[in-house]
């Protein structure tokens, strides 16, 4: 067991700016089964990939599942992370707006959920098929200065599975985008 845990761990950068652009772009590109994303704001998805919303229609279009989840910009876990952050109350509820006003564009098509939650968010985590980073948050400091790992599934593993099932049950727990608001 320790030795399949030790194989799915791939890499650690030490912060979100060390990952490469272009596995930020594998993990939507190489995904041919699922696309799991759980973050608050998740801002600098769109920021760096203009073309984000597209790719993930045409996943979808050809039977990857896609499901995002963001924090509700309106809830009191939100505001708090902001004032943690330093931010200011409306920092991050701001940036959460801003995601998703992009997002909307492929809101209700075939294949991609997108739902809200409120819950204190631990890591943000960026799944595609059997590769997962995970974003661990650490209070006082905003997501993009924490350090990431790199996860990948394999068999006898533990870490993957139990990353995944933090992501499941916040999805289970969140609002769809369209009833939320």
């Amino acid at each position: 067991m320790q030795g399949a845990s030790n194989a799915e761990f791939v890499q650690l950068y030490p912060h979100r700016g060390a990952v490469s652009h272009d596995m930020w772009h594998r993990i939507v590109d190489d995904a041919t089964d699922a696309i799991d994303i759980l973050v608050y704001s998740g801002l600098f998805l769109v920021d760096n990939r203009p073309d984000f919303t597209d790719v993930l229609a045409e996943k979808a279009s050809n039977g990857v599942r896609v499901r995002l989840l963001f924090g509700d910009p309106d809830s009191a876990e939100v505001k708090r992370r902001s004032e943690e952050e330093g931010i200011g109350v409306d920092g991050l509820s701001g940036r959460i707006r801003i995601t998703l006003s992009y997002i909307a564009k492929v809101v209700g098509t075939p294949g991609i959920e997108v739902r809200l939650h409120d819950t204190i968010l631990y890591n943000s985590i960026y799944r595609s098929d059997t590769t997962m980073l995970v974003n661990p948050h650490v209070y006082g400091s905003g997501a993009p200065f924490n350090p990431v790992m790199h996860l990948q599934r394999v068999p006898g593993g533990r870490m993957f599975d139990h990353y995944q099932a933090s992501f499941d049950r916040t999805w289970e727990a969140g609002k769809p985008l369209e009833t939320a608001k």
